[in-house]
């Protein structure tokens, strides 16, 4: 009998990203099947781009070697030079161009609704537009697809924010708008008060982590028997840390984490088998409280391809 399976990837700025390859090539090792080869793959934020990567033939040992600073000498990614901290600009957010609200419209939406936009949402609204540009995503994206279009298996699914409604947009799932996946990976990748957002069509998107980090539950209706989940922004750690910025960050963590086992139930509840991991003492210690610190790159990935394998084990879930 066939297993289908469906394969989540959440956000988590650059240093989440780097953390899942590691994830990826346990994941692989502890239950033996490629990512490349499950059926539907969801990527949010940086979570976006390994969904397209690995959709378009990129194999997690390419992708080791792309986010280790080796080179990469087959597959799609052969010879592409790609530094994260250019794309991104650095790890800092650039001087807003205007001290405006990112969208009002969203912003009259959650005064005229109370409650029925997400918080994170609201949050969105409120921060000017960001002034850092993602075309670097969109060329690393266009390239490992070459000539080829949204590919059908696996189904890579994109999720982004409609910015005017805080709607969650699921691009590249039957009925979502029409996008390009470059189009779609950088709309998903836009980081409110960070990177500008996304326009497509007429319509404007963000990073689909204002609505979920992971949107596991987009795979609800899908009638999967297993969905692994890699979520570099949920954790099991308890440890409390000194300093005020990372009270915050174990604050978001932990709401992330509650919202992402209550996503991970409600695939459970169809019958699949559901497993997720995210980071634990050692990989938030290599990571630090800044996700977008490129140059700590190479010491994420080495703790959590030492780390990941044992996370699998104790995976968390619903």
């Amino acid at each position: 009998m066939t297993v289908r399976r469906g394969l989540v990837l959440g956000g988590g700025g650059v240093l989440g990203g780097t953390w899942a390859v590691g994830a990826l090539h346990a994941m692989e090792e502890r239950y033996g099947f490629s990512a490349a080869d499950v059926d539907v793959i969801v990527g949010t934020s940086a979570g976006s781009v390994l969904a397209a990567l690995l959709s378009h033939g990129v194999t997690v040992t390419q992708l080791r070697q792309q986010y280790g600073n080796e080179s990469v000498v087959e597959g799609p990614l052969a010879g592409y030079a790609f530094d994260p901290e250019v794309v991104t600009g650095g790890h800092k957010p650039a001087m807003p161009r205007v001290f405006v609200p990112g969208s009002p419209r969203l912003l009259g939406e959650s005064i005229k609704h109370p409650g029925q936009v997400p918080a994170t949402a609201v949050l969105a609204s409120l921060l000017p537009p960001g002034a850092r540009e993602l075309g670097g995503i969109g060329d690393l994206v266009a390239h490992a697809a070459g000539d080829r279009s949204w590919p059908h298996r696996p189904e890579a699914w994109i999720v982004a924010m409609d910015y005017a409604s805080g709607r969650r947009v699921v691009f590249g799932r039957a009925g979502a708008p029409v996008a390009s996946m470059p189009e779609a990976v950088m709309a998903s990748c836009a980081i409110p008060g960070w990177f500008a957002p996304v326009t497509i069509s007429g319509r404007t998107y963000i990073d689909g982590g204002t609505i979920s980090s992971t949107s596991v539950d987009a795979l609800t209706h899908m009638k999967l028997d297993e969905v692994y989940v890699i979520a570099p922004m949920v954790t099991a750690a308890q440890e409390r840390s000194p300093g005020m910025l990372r009270k915050l960050e174990q604050k978001w963590r932990s709401e992330v984490t509650k919202q992402a086992r209550s996503e991970c139930a409600a695939v459970e509840s169809t019958g699949a088998i559901v497993r997720m991991v995210g980071p634990g003492s050692e990989d938030l210690e290599a990571i630090g409280a800044n996700v977008m610190v490129a140059a700590r790159r190479q010491n994420v990935l080495e703790t959590s391809l030492r780390t990941s394998l044992s996370a699998w084990t104790d995976s968390i879930a619903g």
